[in-house]
């Protein structure tokens, strides 16, 4: 499987692995069941939130074994 990046999609990550959604909620993103979330990726999503999109690319891609 391909490695995560800030073009991945919330939705795609979740899919790959629901117990990635404890990375997003520990950074203040808990709207992950929101439909517009799902399309939404990484970067903007960081980019919102005022968080790093690397490091969370990053914490991601270590957790996922990739």
């Amino acid at each position: 499987m391909a490695a995560i990046t800030k073009k991945t999609t919330i939705g795609e990550v979740l899919n790959r692995n629901l117990e990635t959604a404890k990375f997003f909620m520990e950074i203040g993103m808990h709207c992950l069941g929101c439909p517009a979330s799902q399309g939404e990726s990484i970067e903007e999503a960081c980019m919102v939130h005022g968080t790093n999109a690397d490091e969370l690319v990053a914490k991601l891609n270590a957790f996922l074994g990739e």
